[in-house]
């Protein structure tokens, strides 16, 4: 079963990556089919298999040798290890489903705002009901707490992004951040935001401060906080019933 849950979760992964690649540019995601991004050669069946095309290509176009990113192949890893991991801890039932699809968009969404640094409201304006509604009918999260943790997400990194802008006059969060966490606390509830923001700043600050020390940049740069809410929102996925039943019993 986690061998099926592996092949689905890659090839979920395979139409993630048109997602990613073109979402950002405004086109479909339909048309045209999938084709080289260098010289518009339509990819053959052979091509499109999942890990196993790139590998196979060597990370390189069949028709003009460019090199494809090494992003397809690490997406379409993630995304079959996340269909795994839902099964493993949700079961193959509508309850895994709606969790590898949140699992999902979080991917999407971590990927678009690393190389793009934006979210797009486009996922995540409507991922904010669709999640609501799915954490509430199969996720036993109660509609009181989901609506709370709505407003209490957009309204605490909103009110973070502006204090901290008007403080520093650099802009720091910015709306898609505030869309996100607003779907992520919509999805568990109210109880999954101190959980949340705390492991998303935390590794945030660790991944910040390497990243400086690496490259000699200064506290100016820009670091997308998208790909640091979506960790820390798998990791409330994963493992909130535990974490939370750890504090309420200390």
């Amino acid at each position: 079963m986690y061998v099926i849950a592996f092949i689905i979760g890659a090839i979920v992964g395979s139409f993630l990556n048109v997602c990613i690649s073109r979402i950002p540019r405004g086109e479909s995601i339909i048309r045209p089919p999938s084709h080289c991004v260098t010289c518009a050669t339509p990819l053959s069946w052979y091509e499109n298999i999942p890990i196993f095309s790139y590998l196979f290509l060597r990370g390189k176009c069949r028709h003009c040798g460019t090199s494809i990113s090494v992003r397809y192949l690490l997406v379409e890893i993630f995304a079959a290890l996340g269909a795994v991991g839902t099964w493993i801890r949700f079961g193959p039932g509508t309850e895994g489903l709606i969790a590898f699809v949140f699992f999902s968009t979080l991917l999407v969404v971590s990927v678009i705002d690393f190389e793009h640094h934006i979210i797009p409201h486009i996922i995540t304006l409507p991922g904010i009901p669709f999640f609501l509604v799915g954490g509430v009918l199969f996720m036993g999260v109660k509609l009181t707490d989901a609506l709370i943790g709505l407003a209490a997400g957009i309204s605490i990194l909103y009110l973070v992004a502006v204090y901290y802008e008007a403080i520093t006059g650099i802009e720091g969060m910015g709306g898609g951040d505030v869309n996100l966490i607003g779907m992520i606390t919509a999805f568990f509830g109210w109880q999954s935001l101190p959980v949340v923001l705390f492991f998303a700043a935390f590794i945030g600050a660790c991944c910040g401060l390497i990243f400086i020390l690496a490259k000699g940049r200064t506290l100016k740069e820009a670091i997308p906080f998208g790909p640091f809410l979506s960790l820390g929102a798998i990791i409330y996925l994963f493992s909130g019933r535990e974490i939370l039943g750890f504090f309420l019993t200390t």
